[in-house]
């Protein structure tokens, strides 16, 4: 692979324009100080993973050494013994370090201010020691926190304020945001759940310390991998298809009976196994393959029920990282298909 490679065909219907990415010119921007992070983002079944560990070899072959590591951006696979229902596909890294893959027990529920703690953790070690970090995955809230530069405080949910809060116009909902902190953009009031969680934070930062990260990136450079619907959900089809063969349904149901070998243990050295209650919040393959263990859908219909739902939360996320582009975010887009 030369640092020129990357190149793409004609622009899709409908879709972003794919670009030329130059690898070459990255590294020189990154050693520069100009750039000081590479984000590889897509929708799930772009091909995101298999691009950013190309992506990250030609980065190591400009280099001369090992230097590209990847950082997991996936809202999911930070979880032990939920591998072929997150995807987490680790022989497709090769030599290439990744890491916030399987960072957390199953069962238990990992949250966007941990993920940008840990991310920071990584990020920062990795810059000392002369790496090249490079951020891939399709979780945009996990994205955004990373490399938007706002920091995020880990204030705890507190429902009778929420209760207190939702009874009160929006109007006096901002003015009251507006009396305990400054209000530099409206991305904190831009929804009614936003602006709620700003006033809980704010409170609460009122009365107790807050610990705020402080070593995020500045200069991300984006890089989107780009896939036609009609691609993505026949790729989504066909490795929900294989997930399936490889043993999906076995997999969570070993969490639902403690049997599999990731699951915690308690104080008798006894697995913790994770109720359908909790499997059931994970979503998508979780949700719907818990539903079927517990006989409320056949396979039939748990298959063709879940595909569908992949196709909308893969639109979702391609949604999301527009959005991403209206905020003024530059995403180069290409065709790794």
């Amino acid at each position: 692979m030369s640092s020129k490679t990357f190149i793409q065909p004609p622009a899709m219907a409908d879709l972003p324009q794919p670009e030329t990415i130059d690898a070459s010119s990255i590294l020189d921007s990154y050693l520069k100080g100009e750039t000081d992070l590479v984000c590889i983002l897509g929708p799930t079944a772009s091909g995101k993973t298999r691009y950013a560990v190309a992506f990250a070899r030609e980065i190591n072959r400009l280099s001369g050494k090992a230097v590209a590591e990847i950082i997991s951006a996936d809202s999911r696979q930070v979880y032990r013994g939920m591998d072929i229902g997150t995807g987490k596909d680790m022989g497709e890294y090769g030599e290439i370090p990744v890491h916030l893959v399987d960072i957390a027990d199953p069962g238990s529920k990992y949250n966007i201010y941990e993920y940008q703690r840990d991310f920071e953790k990584v990020y920062k070690d990795i810059r000392e020691r002369g790496g090249v970090p490079i951020l891939c995955g399709g979780s945009g809230l996990y994205i955004e926190a990373a490399t938007c530069g706002y920091s995020l405080p880990d204030v705890p949910a507190d429902p009778k304020l929420r209760a207190e809060l939702e009874k009160q116009d929006t109007e006096d909902l901002i003015k009251l945001l507006a009396s305990l902190k400054p209000l530099h953009n409206s991305t904190d009031y831009d929804t009614r759940k936003r602006l709620i969680r700003a006033l809980e934070i704010a409170i609460y930062a009122k009365e107790h310390p807050v610990e705020r990260t402080a070593y995020l990136p500045k200069n991300t450079y984006y890089i989107g991998t780009l896939v036609s619907r009609e691609v993505r959900n026949s790729k989504i089809d066909a490795r929900l298809k294989a997930r399936l063969e490889e043993g999906m349904v076995q997999e969570i149901r070993s969490l639902m009976d403690g049997t599999n070998p990731a699951l915690p243990k308690d104080e008798n050295g006894k697995a913790r196994a994770v109720p359908a209650e909790d499997l059931l919040y994970y979503g998508l393959e979780y949700k719907f393959v818990t539903l079927h263990i517990q006989g409320v859908l056949s396979l039939e219909e748990m298959t063709k029920l879940l595909a569908i739902a992949i196709h909308q939360f893969a639109k979702r996320q391609m949604t999301w990282f527009r959005g991403m582009e209206r905020k003024g975010i530059r995403i180069h887009w290409v065709n790794v298909c």
